[in-house]
């Protein structure tokens, strides 16, 4: 069986370039986080770009995944390839979704119904974050009813509220539930704390808090006559660092669908996970943004899918830029990857255009990846694919 061709976005770009057309942004996609410095504000490009800390862990990211290296293999028939894979259920054109990524408003004013609807035309699932600018409602109605949406949630202190977006992403077709573990509280991030820029403080990325029933009974005036209220309000409920795996159960409770791990880095973590009767985990330190210092994502990868991806779905995200990071997280034992900042950088350069663009970027470029190194499917990828030079 013949997938989409991807790699036909290729001769797409040397067909236009003969009328003279260029790509509007760069297909290099490591590219993009210049560029939006250059033309986006400071505070908006900062607070995307930032890390914990002085940046190690973003840069581990990097250094982990580059230390694999891709060892092609010759003479294997790669005409008709595929790269489409099942996960939860859903039959999915490619390995790629789109991360959860907050406040999309500071970088377009399209904000996050653009990103959904650039993933909905590909058929790729779209991650709605709880800290949208835009209600998980507005973004599933951009989608359109067939697309594959998938909501995020930062689990509330506010049992209520909890349940209430629970309710609200199933009624509004979210198929399933991406649980991030690793920001309870806001890590130290000094390129937001040197400009004192917290978006959220100016009711930035709160929608669909501020639209909740159950968050608005809990206010003394509506969200509309004292929002510094309800920005309080919002923040007393959203750090809750005393949460356990035991806590895990009020969400199976209350969700009906595949609920997924995010942020896990330990092989430990993922088997109580799958203990616990989860679907998922997602291998992520949340692209070095909450711990300095920690341990690269694609270092932690293959053995948590060792442990645990006979019993869970695998799941990556945390430094990937390009489609040979996407062969090399299949390779190394993840389903899928989940792409952040390069569609976020996409979205604030071109709106919803770019976002589209930078996904045709990496599915081309994985499947030309795929097909040089002498693979058709991402089923075939195995860790004999990569090799580590110098047994590093």
């Amino acid at each position: 069986m013949q997938g989409q061709d991807w790699s036909a976005f290729q001769f797409e770009i040397y067909l236009n370039g003969m009328n003279g057309t260029v790509p509007r942004l760069p297909t290099d996609l490591s590219r993009l986080e210049e560029m939006a410095a250059q033309r986006l504000g400071p505070g908006p490009v900062g607070y995307v770009a930032g890390s914990a800390g002085s940046g190690r862990t973003e840069r581990a990211n990097r250094e982990a995944l580059d230390r694999w290296a891709i060892v092609p293999r010759m003479l294997r028939d790669v005409r008709e390839r595929d790269l489409g894979v099942e996960l939860f259920g859903r039959r999915l054109p490619a390995p790629v979704a789109l991360a959860p990524v907050g406040v999309l408003s500071i970088m377009h004013p399209d904000a996050e119904p653009a990103a959904a609807r650039a993933a909905a035309a590909l058929g790729l699932p779209f991650t709605a974050s709880s800290a949208a600018d835009t209600t998980m409602e507005q973004i599933a109605e951009a989608m359109g009813e067939q697309a594959e949406r998938w909501f995020q949630l930062y689990w509330p202190k506010d049992r209520e509220v909890c349940v209430s977006f629970l309710g609200r992403a199933k009624a509004a077709g979210y198929s399933v539930l991406v649980v991030t573990l690793d920001t309870w509280l806001l890590a130290w991030r000094p390129r937001d704390l040197d400009q004192a820029y917290l978006p959220f403080l100016h009711g930035i990325g709160t929608a669909n808090y501020f639209s909740d029933p159950a968050f608005r009974a809990g206010l003394a005036k509506p969200v509309e006559e004292d929002p510094t209220a309800a920005v309080l309000h919002w923040a007393q409920m959203f750090a809750d660092p005393g949460k356990t795996w035991e806590d895990l159960a009020f969400l199976r409770d209350h969700w009906d669908g595949p609920i997924v791990l995010k942020g896990v880095l330990h092989p430990d973590d993922a088997r109580r996970a799958a203990d616990a009767g989860m679907d998922g985990v997602v291998v992520s330190n949340h692209g070095g943004r909450q711990v300095n210092g920690a341990i690269g994502a694609a270092d932690a990868l293959p053995g948590i899918a060792e442990a645990v991806g006979d019993r869970l779905t695998v799941l990556f995200d945390s430094g990937v830029r390009s489609g040979d990071d996407v062969l090399k997280a299949l390779a190394l034992g993840a389903r899928g990857v989940l792409l952040g900042r390069p569609y976020v950088y996409g979205l604030g350069l071109d709106g919803e255009a770019g976002v589209t663009h930078v996904l045709r970027c990496l599915l081309a470029e994985f499947d030309l990846t795929m097909a040089l190194s002498g693979y058709t499917r991402p089923g075939e990828l195995t860790r004999e694919a990569l090799t580590r030079p110098g047994g590093a």
